[in-house]
């Protein structure tokens, strides 16, 4: 059969540099950082004491306290970019055909704050079990998707996708075939994860995963740098909105980008470290590259996973240069997280939208906080150092892998 062809017609965000996709995308340009100390619990006896958190966000500026009770944070975040998206994408909610509107979530964990808050009171009272009624539909991964579908009325596919810190854009890659097969005009698809919380931060700390850099905060999420020590934990959410092409241009809609492939593979290797040789993350890029029927010289940019770990960030720079040989040289790499924070399995979605947002408008975000070369790597690979570049964007990469093995990499190019 024919493939429909999939384009992405609106965008939320909600992320440490920024409460919108535009204030997002002008702190990734301006090379913002999105760190700083931890202010959701006292931090003061843990190994890693900041984090990139939310500023300013206040949930009941988006909905109704009572409302706002029954829900996860996670929930919170995937509601307000899922507003914002639609809005984007000028969609008239009383005209369109909503059996043929689906949604696609990605959460690595869902409701860690409810899970922890619960075990607490229980530990704390006095042997009865009493817990929340709402505490299971608050906690559970899939209530996000559950809760967007209930809001607008979307009746068609809806489940959420959980693969760590890759489930965001398996959601997305998702999203992309079910269009494609023809079995949705829109579907809705990103992630969110709340997780800054003490079993949090204590659990990643304990897996020994986090900069525990307390002294240089600010610049401790420094992907490539010879003294990076850890991924720094973020939190927030990122909506895209893939709709059929035909679809989108009969109603006239803008189109940011179109969605042209997708890879998933599995590292089967270890449940934390990545594969010695790269091995998950080649076979997922030329997966990718396959899929969307282009060839390595295609591709301009490849916004990287890029965690700022010590083995990671290696072995992801190794992958790309054996799949792109001589273009890696000639490609920009970026790891934007380096600003955000590693939002786990919200971090797909909302480099995603980095990607996305690079293709459209020419300018490739930055690696912030790079000082010290790593011998390790190749000093010829353009990491896009310290500063926004601006180059013309036909085509470009974004890659996510998570714990498990997980990998995937969504390809995105200039709307035709």
């Amino acid at each position: 059969m024919e493939l429909k062809r999939v384009v992405v017609t609106g965008l939320g965000a909600l992320t440490p540099i920024g409460n919108s996709a535009s204030e997002y995308w002008q702190g990734l340009i301006n090379g913002k950082s999105g760190a700083a100390p931890i202010t959701r619990f006292d931090a003061s006896r843990f190994k890693t004491r900041f984090a990139c958190e939310l500023k300013g966000f206040h949930v009941e500026d988006h909905m109704e306290r009572k409302e706002a009770r029954k829900m996860d944070p996670y929930t919170h975040y995937a509601l307000v970019v899922v507003k914002e998206a639609i809005a984007d994408c000028g969609i008239d909610l009383d005209a369109v055909d909503k059996d043929r509107v689906g949604v696609i979530w990605g959460s690595g964990i869902g409701g860690l704050l409810t899970f922890q808050e619960e075990c607490i009171n229980f530990a704390k009272g006095d042997g009865t079990p009493r817990f929340n009624p709402f505490f299971i539909p608050k906690m559970i991964a899939d209530i996000a998707s559950g809760h967007i579908s209930i809001n607008y009325g979307f009746r068609g596919p809806n489940y959420t996708t959980v693969s760590a810190c890759a489930s965001s854009n398996n959601a997305l890659i998702d999203a992309l075939t079910y269009i494609r097969l023809g079995k949705a005009n829109m579907i809705v698809t990103g992630g969110s994860e709340a997780a800054i919380t003490e079993a949090g931060v204590g659990g990643f700390n304990a897996c020994k995963a986090l900069s525990e850099n307390n002294e240089e905060y600010a610049t401790a999420s420094r992907p490539f740098d010879r003294t990076r020590d850890g991924f720094v934990l973020g939190e927030g959410a990122g909506c895209i909105i893939l709709e059929e092409y035909e679809h989108a241009r009969a109603r006239g809609a803008k189109i940011y980008a179109e969605v042209v492939g997708g890879g998933m593979s599995a590292d089967a290797y270890h449940i934390t470290a990545p594969h010695p040789e790269g091995l998950g993350a080649r076979n997922v890029m030329r997966y990718a590259l396959e899929d969307a029927g282009l060839t390595i010289a295609d591709i301009d940019y490849v916004n990287v996973h890029g965690t700022s770990t010590p083995l990671g960030d290696v072995q992801e720079a190794r992958a790309i240069q054996s799949v792109f040989g001589d273009h890696a040289y000639k490609l920009n790499i970026s790891s934007t997280k380096s600003m955000t924070g590693h939002l786990l399995g919200a971090a797909g979605a909302i480099e995603a939208i980095a990607t996305i947002l690079a293709v459209k408008h020419g300018i490739v975000p930055p690696t912030i906080n790079f000082v010290h070369a790593d011998p390790e790597l190749d000093a010829g690979l353009n990491f896009t150092f310290n500063k926004a570049q601006s180059r013309t964007v036909r085509a470009a990469m974004s890659n996510t892998f998570g714990f498990g093995g997980h990998n995937t990499s969504a390809v995105f190019k200039k709307a035709e």
